[in-house]
């Protein structure tokens, strides 16, 4: 079967997407479907990846709008988001209007540092920051700040994908949103998350210039996480000092002073710090949101969203999930002919998080000693298979669960919450013998291993350099979809999404090819 290729109106993969910028050559990258590289000028690079590429195919219904926020978040933002076939080129942006509309927290965040306005959403786990108005830090501070950045992204069924980069600033951003329940979570997600981890790395950079206490979070409340050091070995930190942390402008400039290791590992620290604040502060946003519009709309309270952010800054390559999505690494064993696919390895960067999980049934079961029930047929409290997630709000908070009626409010909701926003985070330093990471949600292995998926992509990649191996993937999937339910790959493209979902769910899929050769600017754009 690998190899083949198709196409169909009814049924066409809705978001592809290719950026290429290994080619000085200025050689067409096929994942943009029609559209062209433009060559730029070209500058030296220190960064870690050479070609992206997206795809993604639906099999939910859904929606075509989101009705979040009274609309204004599906009015403002996802549009643009929706379907892109090319990365396009765009400024910065140059301020936090997105996140102005909403009825939460980021805006005072903003000026007193202070986070949501007291409500019975406030838990522990809320950041709260320093009660006295002060300035609020520059946008300009932040690495992740850029004159100009490229930016992908799309909505399949009830996935969004989001991709965004910048060669000059050698970084780049990619993000999977499975939802769940509905698609208004991961629509808050792709039209808020981006900019509200830009806020937090500029408040890093403020707090280690100000030597402000940063506030105590989940990092310090939950006990040790781990994370890889450049050696491979994984660490184990209860607390971090965000007034130790190097800052981010600090680094830029001095990062390749070896004296300046110490300070990198801070500052490794500190942007994984800053991710899961983040998250935090987009889940309070969002759940202060479904309390103001449950009254009319009491399905928010079970929408629900998995996340899976990868952030390539230089080679370090930092990772954020809660729920079942995946980033895989491909890998060749050291000392190992690169040129022979068997010695590539599959090295899983997340974990997941789901009731098969024995760990994390295992963690639940000891998080709800009051509850001899905390999972039921193999969900939790009867409802959910994955153990952490965005939203979600009924497992939550018991006000929440109180608004759904009948058989949808979960009954005996003894101790809640049982869905944790806690996320897994690691960093891991990108080597020579890294080849490409494939970051996908779980549509994508439910068909195939960690294993199956980095044999596919080499075996593409290595016949079709600048082919678009993220959309070859999925094709491949619908094959395998297709065989296994005794259809055609064409009779089942024709299914309609909402049926078809009986046979595969949404799938989203982005290919980074790491290495650093002939990196050049430029951009994808429609011809």
């Amino acid at each position: 079967m690998q190899g083949e290729n198709f196409t169909s109106s009814e049924g066409e993969i809705k978001v592809s997407f290719g950026y290429q910028c290994n080619s000085h050559k200025g050689i067409p990258c096929s994942a943009a479907n029609g559209c062209a590289i433009r060559l730029g000028s070209e500058i030296p690079r220190t960064g870690s990846f050479s070609c992206l590429s997206g795809a993604a195919l639906s099999a939910n219904a859904t929606l075509a709008n989101t009705n979040i926020c009274n609309g204004l978040i599906g009015a403002e933002i996802l549009p643009s988001l929706d379907s892109p076939n090319s990365f396009r080129r765009v400024p910065s942006s140059p301020s936090l209007s997105r996140l102005d509309i909403l009825s939460s927290s980021l805006q005072s965040s903003m000026s007193n540092l202070s986070c949501s306005p007291p409500s019975p959403l406030d838990s522990p786990e809320t950041d709260s920051f320093l009660a006295k108005p002060m300035s609020a830090p520059s946008r300009s501070d932040s690495f992740l700040n850029a004159m100009e950045v490229q930016v992908a992204g799309g909505a399949a069924g009830e996935d969004r994908v989001q991709a965004v980069c910048s060669e000059e600033n050698e970084w780049l951003f990619c993000a999977i949103y499975d939802g769940f329940n509905g698609r208004d979570a991961a629509d808050f997600l792709a039209g808020t998350f981006y900019e509200t981890i830009i806020f937090y790395f500029n408040l890093l950079d403020w707090e280690s210039k100000q030597d402000v206490p940063r506030a105590p979070n989940a990092l310090d409340e939950n006990g040790p996480f781990e994370y890889f050091l450049d050696d491979g070995t994984v660490v184990s930190e209860a607390r971090i000092d965000s007034t130790k942390y190097a800052s981010a402008e600090s680094l830029m400039k001095k990062s390749a002073n070896p004296k300046m290791e110490v300070s990198s590992d801070s500052f490794r620290h500190g942007v994984l710090d800053s991710l899961q604040r983040a998250l935090s502060q987009a889940e309070n946003d969002f759940l202060y949101m479904v309390e103001q519009e449950m009254e009319d709309r009491p399905d928010l309270v079970s929408v629900g969203s998995c996340v899976l952010v990868m952030l390539l800054h230089g080679k370090d390559l930092y990772t954020l999930n809660l729920g079942d999505s995946r980033a895989v690494l491909a890998t060749y064993d050291e000392g190992n002919d690169m040129g022979q696919s068997e010695r590539l390895k599959a090295i899983q960067l997340t974990d997941i998080h789901t009731v098969d999980n024995e760990v994390e049934r295992t963690r639940l079961f000891h998080e709800h000693p009051d509850d001899s029930m905390p999972v039921v047929a193999g969900k939790v409290k009867g409802k959910l298979k994955v153990t952490r997630a965005f939203g979600v709000g009924y497992l939550k908070k018991k006000k929440l669960n109180d608004a759904l009626m009948g058989i949808l409010r979960v009954r005996n909701l003894i101790s809640p919450p049982y869905i944790s926003t806690e996320p897994s985070l690691n960093v891991h330093k990108i080597s020579r013998s890294d080849h490409f990471v494939i970051v996908g949600s779980d549509g994508l292995f439910d068909f195939f291993s960690n294993e199956e998926a980095v044999k596919l992509v080499h075996s593409y990649i290595s016949s079709n350099p600048y082919g678009d191996p993220a959309k070859f993937l999925v094709e491949q999937l619908v094959i395998k979809a297709a065989h296994s339910a005794g259809f055609s790959k064409e009779e089942l493209m024709k299914i309609p999404a909402g049926r078809r979902r009986k046979y595969h769910d949404d799938v989203t899929v982005i290919v980074i090819i790491l290495g650093t050769s002939h990196r050049t600017s430029k951009a994808s754009t429609c011809v």
